[in-house]
């Protein structure tokens, strides 16, 4: 039927065409990505999971939808322990969460458990997105197969009560305040002579309601996007920790990925994470004034009475730390935030 030159002419073509095909995104593995986050499902007043949505755009536009994202909001697949345990051992390929469960992975992490260490978040995100940040990053995920694709924020931890109005360290004691499952915060609060009670995130809002515990301490911004304002009357904006989140993926996964798609990933994952930074400040930003319209009395300390509660937790905190963490990463830390200081500031 064909000649020579026919036969080749229609198996080039054939070949051509199984090329295209074979090569054609839309014809590719899908690959799954399972992103699991502890924050209600709200685009607009949650900062996780507007991060969260914002990846799943991008990736999926990017990837033509060769890559899908399956968001799991509000602690669906878990904990934040049981979503980070879920990412080292491979079942859940990618999570945002808070520094809080990360010692128990990586202890090396509670170096950032100082209280009153950054000033600003300006401060804060020069510190830990330049070569100390990096290189923590990296330790853990040679040490644990956890890759961190980025650090977002929580923002500047505060401390709520039903009792009294908090202006002084001494205030504090007796009252039982709610913190992460993190050592360290755990000693500041003994520090500061209230008793710490680590409840789970997804459990908070409950205990408080219930009064199993008084008070507890978080940003601004999860304070209103919890409804926070319902159960607790008291604010104090001192700031205490520059709380951080992290999105973290399954290292292997990350590397059994086409490198292209890599790229996609981490890209996206910078933008995402830039995203929760901006809608976690924005949020604190409105935040004060929405709390206060919503009935809570809010106290902002001055520099005179920031430095008595820095005194009265930072040694003891750092006496802990250094049980936790080699010496290099404290001085690290100090060190970077030095330099940090000096070239924002000029101080």
């Amino acid at each position: 039927m064909f000649g020579r030159k026919g036969f080749f002419k229609v198996a080039s073509l054939a070949i051509a065409l199984l090329f295209v095909a074979c090569s054609s995104p839309a014809l590719a593995k899908e690959i799954v990505i399972k992103y699991a986050h502890g924050d209600p499902p709200d685009p607009i007043q949650s900062p996780a999971h507007g991060d969260a949505v914002t990846f799943k755009s991008l990736v999926e536009a990017a990837t033509n939808g060769q890559v899908k994202v399956q968001v799991y909001p509000a602690c669906q697949l878990g904990s934040e322990r049981e979503m980070l345990e879920g990412v080292k051992v491979g079942t859940i390929e990618m999570c945002n969460v808070s520094e809080g469960t990360v010692p128990g992975f990586f202890p090396e992490i509670s170096v950032l458990s100082i209280p009153y260490l950054f000033e600003s978040a300006p401060l804060a995100w020069k510190v830990l997105d330049g070569p100390f940040g990096r290189d923590l990053m990296e330790e853990m995920r040679q040490k644990t197969g956890i890759r961190c694709l980025t650090i977002t924020e929580n923002g500047f931890r505060n401390f709520t009560n039903r009792i009294r109005p908090i202006k002084k360290p001494e205030d504090l004691k007796g009252l039982k305040i709610r913190t992460m499952e993190h050592p360290g915060h755990m000693e500041m609060v003994k520090a500061l002579g209230a008793d710490p009670t680590p409840i789970a995130w997804g459990e908070l809002y409950t205990a408080l309601q219930q009064k199993v515990v008084d008070g507890q301490e978080n940003p601004v911004s999860l304070i209103l996007t919890m409804k926070f304002y319902e159960v607790q009357k008291y604010l104090i904006m001192d700031g205490h920790i520059y709380s951080i989140d992290f999105t973290f993926m399954n290292d292997k996964f990350f590397e059994g990925l086409p490198k292209d798609v890599q790229r996609i990933v981490l890209d996206s994952a910078i933008v995402s994470g830039l995203v929760h930074r901006g809608m976690q400040q924005y949020t604190s930003a409105i935040g004060v004034d929405e709390l206060k319209k919503k009935g809570m009395e809010i106290y902002v300390p001055t520099p005179d009475e920031i430095d008595a509660f820095r005194q009265a937790t930072q040694p003891k905190v750092l006496e802990w730390v250094k049980t936790q963490v080699p010496q290099k990463w404290i001085d690290y830390l100090f060190s970077e935030t030095e330099k940090a200081r000096k070239e924002l500031y000029g101080e």
